[in-house]
């Protein structure tokens, strides 16, 4: 399979070479070796192709390397084989569907290639051929080359092709991932990747609304990093506009010396709430808060001041959710945008697009009914130029290759309309550059409706973590893990694994799209597809080696030593199992549907389940309880399912320990 699922990557860089050394020796031929001065021209182009050569040479070698580390794809593998089978059977068919896909049940094999009844169909349409599926499957098993990953492939029902996976290609993938850790697979050119999440509004505060974005797109984020993409990660704070000019008229009459000694801001949603309630009923206030947005606008020293003072009484408090839940972003707000506008303005009007309209001025972008307005009737922006902005500055100054905004679903119409906006002026090529609104459900609370306090209030994000780690350490103490089992060290370390691991897993594992259920007595339960069953799983698998007295040592020996025997049934489908998580990652890179990682864990630990209830690890004496054999096969098939398991925690931002 390497000459179909790894070397074909390299082909380009391959055929270069091949074309510089045969340039190289038409040089030679032409006597360009420094021989004569008046050839100094084509001595310098000679030197630059063979610089070219050696960088070339050098990066596919180091291309290589890093590719035979990387785990293999085995799902990818199987479609270029059957790829490959497919043009050989039928030449002439374009693009012929490919459709290669786990099998459900041992019986079937370990994959299927389901291809022969779409084929079917094309030839009778395209060309009157009735051919029965089964006679296309037979034409397709009999043309598949030489690889290094099927045992052999059978013919089932109308037309299915059942893969058998040779077991010696298992072993020796379950011992490369051993011996050199979890490696991304090859993904070709590095590309830039910008997500645009989190965004919470400076003076107000973060709320359980937050939550999903922030989570998911951590968790976006970690895997394009983990997949080997340079990631920019966003933070679009509602950090401007013309809420400030209230803010800062009320901090002049609440602190009038804020110049000289800093404000006792505590409570920024309370003083928000008070210059609101100004706002909306003194006239005199109202008219003062419109002449201070004119001047922060006009960037007056005085007024930045305040606006930074407020700033940055809200990004301490951000900053403290962000250390809860281990998330790392970059602060680029509306405010860093607001120079840009006038242009984006000029360049729509430049090409065209802008008509005025009761004294806004703005773009019908086709296929969308409701306008963007760029510029409000009082000469003033909107979030529709700011994101248009946004846009730009991230396709043509960051040079992003793929744009992902995560963003509640809410938005979904604004969000098409500004990126159509974008290709309609030509900011960008879908067909090059991938930009993705990845849009989520709402939070629910347990009766089904938008989840509040019992007071109807909106869910303050740090009182959610707070109680979050309440709930977990009564449940650590009342398994009694505080009493003989954890030090008071591994006691907070567990509270903390387990508090913000379960509202992360809980957020992550449904579907983005949908809405869902905030409940802690289902996030904290130890049973069933949640972050408590999976952190509890992974300290056990971890502690099976401690106990056998197996340090790391000896099992990286033996990872280079042991061939994983994969006899028993229960040892095969494990092996599989831990072999498709690259598959799930590539999946999870194209759809952006983080639940898959979280439903393949829970497949990954139920499945270690059955293989240590049905093959015996470490085996005792019955009477003395002494070790009398340690199968060390098997407990590296207990270290491969943990390593894998432990990536994943690391992609979905969670932190296990190894006591619980």
């Amino acid at each position: 399979s390497r000459n179909y699922c790894v070397t074909t990557q390299f082909a380009f860089q391959e055929n270069e070479i091949k074309l510089l050394t045969a340039e190289i020796e038409r040089l030679k031929n032409f006597g360009c070796l420094g021989v004569s001065p008046s050839l100094e021209g084509l001595r310098d182009e000679n030197a630059k192709l063979k610089y070219r050569l050696n960088f070339l040479k050098k990066s596919l070698q180091e291309e290589r390397n890093k590719s035979m580390k990387s785990m293999i794809n085995i799902n990818s593998c199987l479609q270029e084989i059957f790829g490959a089978a497919i043009r050989a059977a039928y030449p002439d068919l374009e693009n012929p569907p490919l459709v290669v896909t786990p099998s459900q049940q041992p019986k079937f094999g370990d994959y299927q290639c389901n291809s022969a009844m779409g084929i079917s169909q094309i030839l009778l349409k395209t060309r009157e051929q009735k051919v029965i599926p089964r006679e296309i499957a037979e034409k397709i098993a009999k043309n598949i080359p030489a690889n290094e990953c099927i045992e052999k492939v059978e013919i089932a029902g109308p037309g299915f092709i059942n893969v058998h996976l040779r077991k010696d290609f298992v072993s020796k993938q379950l011992s490369s991932l051993l011996i050199n850790g979890v490696q991304p697979p090859a993904i070709g050119k590095r590309k830039k990747v910008v997500v645009d999440f989190s965004s919470p509004n400076i003076a107000k505060e973060m709320h359980v609304g937050h939550l999903r974005s922030t989570i998911i797109g951590e968790s976006m984020c970690r895997l394009f990093e983990f997949a080997g993409y340079d990631v920019l990660r966003l933070n679009h704070l509602g950090d401007w506009g013309t809420q400030f000019g209230m803010l800062i008229a009320h901090l002049q009459d609440k602190f009038p010396d804020y110049l000289t000694v800093s404000p006792p801001i505590g409570d920024l949603q309370a003083f928000y709430k008070e210059s609101k309630q100004r706002f909306d009923t003194e006239e005199e206030f109202k008219k003062r808060a419109y002449q201070c947005v004119v001047l922060l606008q006009s960037k007056n020293p005085d007024f930045i001041k305040a606006w930074n003072l407020i700033c940055d009484v809200s990004r301490r408090e951000f900053q403290k959710i962000y250390n809860c839940l281990d998330v790392t972003i970059v602060e680029r707000g509306e405010s860093f945008y607001h120079e840009m506008m006038k242009d984006i303005v000029k360049e729509f009007e430049d090409k065209g697009f802008v008509q005025v309209d009761d004294g806004r001025k703005v773009v019908f972008v086709p296929g969308f009914p409701v306008p963007l307005t760029i510029v409000k009737s009082d000469g003033g922006y909107t979030y529709d130029t700011s994101d248009l902005a946004a846009l730009k500055h991230r396709l043509c100054e960051e040079k992003g290759d793929i744009l992902i905004y995560v963003v509640d679903s809410g938005q979904s119409v604004h969000f098409q309309t500004i990126f159509a906006a974008g290709q309609m002026i030509g900011w960008y090529d879908p067909k090059v550059t991938r930009v993705a609104h990845a849009a989520f459900g709402v939070v629910l609370g347990e009766d089904k409706k938008k989840f509040k306090t019992r007071s109807g209030d909106t869910v303050r994000l740090i009182d959610l973590l707070e109680e979050g780690l309440k709930r977990a350490m009564d449940k650590l103490k009342d398994k009694e893990r505080d009493k003989v089992v954890l030090t008071p060290e591994e006691l907070k370390a567990a509270q903390t694994s387990v508090a913000f691991g379960c509202i992360k897993y809980a957020d992550l594992s449904h579907n983005r799209l949908n809405d869902y259920v905030f409940s802690f007595d289902k996030m904290l339960d130890d049973r069933g597809n949640t972050a408590a069953y999976l952190l509890y799983a992974f300290t056990r698998i971890r502690a099976i080696a401690r106990l056998a007295n197996i340090d790391e040592q000896m099992l990286r020996k033996a990872a280079r030593e042991e061939v994983l025997v994969l006899d028993h049934e229960k040892e095969w489908k494990l092996g599989k199992c831990i072999l498709r998580f690259p598959e799930i990652l590539q999946k999870i890179l194209e759809d952006l549907l983080l639940h898959t990682l979280c439903d393949y864990l829970y497949e990954l630990a139920t499945t270690f389940t059955e293989f240590y209830d049905s093959c015996y690890c470490v085996e005792k004496d019955r009477q003395t309880g002494q070790i009398v054999k340690v199968n060390m096969w098997r407990l590296l098939l207990c270290e491969a399912t943990a390593t894998v398991m432990a990536k994943g925690f690391d992609i979905l931002g969670i932190k296990p320990v190894q006591r619980m």
